[in-house]
């Protein structure tokens, strides 16, 4: 008993924190992440893809409405997991920066200065009283001087750059598929495809173009492009993970 009540004094101020080294609020916002739908991103040697899992509750629902995927710049895209309304303000930021440094530098904002940029304004929130951290993490993907690069922003404010990397619910599963499926030498198609079949490796029933949404950044255009539900399911049926018409 004397236990939890210790526990509830620290839970109580963000920037205080437990004997054991603990920042209570900063790991209930992990929680808030794992509660969120899945996202994954899969670096390619020629461009990266970003896919996530809309999980759309009603039928009465607008597609469209459910903003899982977003272009920070022409040459990055951000997915998301936890908090929407989290995520819209650090996408938020994240233009901004991006639009400051080409009017500051004329030139576009590397991958990694950006999502350190984030991160920086993410770590902010463990460290302010009268503030919570942020309930998000975003997964940060785009060309750098010719390059693929991918990122993982956590609610510490932590930058992490991966080959292949998921967020969200069943993140561990979809983790295990990716780690014995990845090549680092596969194409930015098979790279959607590899993301696909990894979201689909936690979902018996299949996925449709409804449910799901994905964009890829590729080396020879450099630019974002957020696929159609008809192109998804084309990588749908050619994954074979297209779930039956009832």
């Amino acid at each position: 008993m004397q236990g939890q009540q210790q526990q509830q004094a620290y839970d109580r101020g963000i920037t205080i924190f437990s004997p054991d080294g603990r920042l209570y609020q900063v790991e209930y916002a992990r929680e808030a992440v794992k509660r969120g739908t899945a996202s994954i991103g899969v670096r390619a040697r020629d461009g990266v893809a970003l896919l996530v899992d809309k999980r759309i509750r009603s039928p009465l629902m607008e597609q469209s409405s459910v903003e899982k995927l977003h272009k920070a710049d022409d040459h990055v895209g951000v997915a998301s997991a936890g908090h929407v309304a989290d995520a819209r303000r650090l996408i938020d930021f994240a233009r901004r920066d991006a639009q400051v440094n080409r009017l500051r530098y004329e030139e576009p904002i590397g991958v990694e200065a950006l999502t350190k940029d984030v991160t920086d304004h993410i770590q902010q929130f463990t460290q302010i009283g009268g503030a919570r951290p942020f309930g998000v993490a975003l997964l940060i993907g785009g060309l750098e001087n010719g390059e693929p690069r991918l990122y993982e922003t956590d609610p510490s404010g932590t930058p992490y750059e991966w080959k292949a990397i998921a967020i969200g619910s069943e993140r561990s599963d979809i983790q295990a598929y990716l780690e014995d499926h990845y090549d680092e030498d596969q194409t930015i198609d098979e790279a959607v495809a590899l993301a696909l079949r990894a979201l689909a490796s936690v979902h018996d029933e299949g996925l449709t173009p409804k449910r799901i949404a994905a964009a890829t950044v590729d080396a020879e255009s450099e630019q974002y492009i957020q696929l159609t539900d008809d192109e998804v399911e084309e990588y749908l049926v050619d994954a074979d993970v297209l779930a039956d018409e009832e």
